[in-house]
């Protein structure tokens, strides 16, 4: 594994020296395009995996949304590529739904081990009680049609054809497990997470998840705070 130094985005390094309190990595897993410059940034997209054999990748993937180039393979499920208690602070965003239940409390443990003591999680995902809330109120003709739209649950249509199966592959747009806080919090409670806590958006102390959240994410959405016991 290369020297930890070279994996620190400098405003990482930066935040480490004026604030002891924060020193450690600032890591995002599953980020998407969503790639600030202050945070280290994994994705365990198969198109961000074939967009990084060299030479022929951008050719495999051309007609697909291009990664930024600071966003490294890196999957939670097989932990990343850093080293254990290595950071202070891990948020995912509409990413934890996308796992079966078991992977999704793998996730969690390795999470929890990248952390050091002390450190923060963030966590955003689709609020299933507030979905169904919606449905339930919803005075729309179709309201079971939207409820499922909504959820990603579904899929409108199957996909055939081999060109189809792999945009599919590729694409992984789909819901495979729903939460809300209360399930959540037992979740991350049985993993290990202490301070566990509904967050809004800008409320974290630490001021680097200013830049790595979103106004768009936290819609229709639960967010928890939660922390490494420190010993």
């Amino acid at each position: 594994m290369p020297d930890i130094q070279t994996t620190i985005p400098s405003a990482s390094r930066d935040s480490a020296t004026a604030d002891p309190a924060s020193s450690g990595l600032h890591v995002q897993y599953g980020c998407g395009l969503c790639a600030p410059p202050s945070w280290l940034n994994f994705d365990a997209s198969p198109t961000l995996r074939l967009q990084r054999i060299p030479l022929i990748g951008r050719f495999i993937t051309r007609h697909r949304v291009q990664f930024p180039p600071n966003v490294r393979c890196g999957d939670i499920i097989k932990g990343l590529p850093i080293p254990p208690e290595s950071c202070a602070a891990i948020y995912c965003s509409h990413i934890l739904e996308h796992l079966s239940r078991e992977d999704f409390r793998t996730a969690l443990a390795n999470t929890l081990r990248h952390l050091r003591p002390g450190g923060i999680f963030r966590l955003v995902l689709p609020d299933l009680e507030a979905l169904i809330q919606a449905y339930v109120n919803s005075t729309d003709p179709q309201p079971a049609l939207h409820f499922v739209e909504s959820t990603s649950l579904g899929r409108k249509r199957q996909p055939r054809g081999m060109k189809n199966v792999i945009i599919d592959w590729l694409s992984n747009d789909y819901h495979l497990w729903m939460w809300d806080y209360r399930s959540l919090a037992v979740e991350l409670q049985n993993a290990g997470f202490t301070s566990i806590r509904k967050c809004l958006l800008g409320d974290a102390a630490d001021p680097l998840f200013r830049g790595v959240e979103s106004e768009a994410r936290f819609q229709l959405a639960v967010a928890i705070e939660c922390a490494r016991p420190a010993r």
